[in-house]
């Protein structure tokens, strides 16, 4: 089984930083790690892999910085890495993305199964799995919580809904948007550092690969970030300090009284019986 797997790098959630005048986020010189929620979809495809052979391949379009989640994900087992990378990728939002990737696995031959992680944490959509499967034209299934049976043709899967479980059986290849319930991720391990350390990833850039640049980067993206403000806490408390006098505590019980009429929750203390 041949299966797929597009990650995100994505700053750590300490670090993210928006340009205020193009809506864009500000990726160089923070910290970045693998989109965690992507860490579910690597350890679903390397369980896959693992019982029914096959490999496991990762892909990714960001920045060059890029290629470390790429390497951490094959530390972890996955046999090879895809770097989309270059200038006209910038700013791409979910749709021009969804564009990229879907693009470059159509060039890929004989896969199998697309696994996606839920979403991503820094733009929170959750839509470049389905956009990938409705460019490629493919099955598929969100918020899958199982995957119960599997073979050369059909995959029966469990997924979360509202009212709670539903069960459906796509036909392959299909793609799948997976959600924590489905595995614990896996750690990278030492010989697995070793072998990333020494695996090339190959790095495409938007001609290579045949890929319209009317439909990629900032321009060509149809979602824009018109206005980005910091929120402002409007709200200002008060400390009372109260001793074990009874004076104090009487001028504590008044001011706080005093307070909830202001707000038309209590009644003023002189009309009270």
């Amino acid at each position: 089984m041949n299966i797929l797997i597009p990650i995100k790098q994505v700053p750590e959630t300490s670090s993210v930083k928006m340009d205020e005048k193009s809506g864009v986020m500000i990726r160089e010189g923070t910290e970045c790690i693998i989109n965690p929620l992507d860490l579910y979809a690597v350890e679903t495809g390397l369980q896959l892999k693992g019982k029914f052979g096959g490999s496991v391949t990762v892909i990714s379009m960001g920045p060059p910085s890029a290629e470390k989640a790429l390497k951490e994900a094959i530390a972890m087992g996955c046999d090879a890495g895809i770097l989309l990378t270059g200038q006209e990728f910038a700013g791409s939002d979910t749709w021009a993305t969804s564009y990229t990737i879907s693009e470059t696995i159509k060039s890929i031959a004989g896969f199998d199964l697309i696994i996606c992680g839920e979403r991503a944490t820094d733009g929170d959509t959750g839509q470049v799995g389905p956009e990938i499967a409705s460019m490629i034209d493919i099955p598929l299934a969100t918020y899958v919580s199982g995957i119960e049976a599997i073979d050369n043709e059909f995959i029966v899967v469990e997924r979360l809904v509202e009212s709670g479980y539903e069960k459906l059986k796509l036909s392959l290849p299909a793609l799948l948007t997976v959600i924590k319930e489905i595995a614990s991720p896996r750690l990278p391990t030492l010989r697995g550092k070793q072998r990333a350390k020494n695996t090339s990833i190959p790095v495409f850039s938007a001609a290579p690969l045949g890929i319209d640049k009317s439909k990629i980067g900032l321009l060509a993206s149809p979602t824009r970030v018109v206005k980005i403000e910091t929120p402002k806490v409007t709200r200002e408390g008060r400390i009372i300090t109260v001793s074990s006098e009874p004076e104090s505590i009487s001028k504590a019980c008044d001011e706080l009284l005093e307070f909830l009429e202001k707000q038309g929750l209590a009644p003023c203390p002189a009309t009270m019986g």
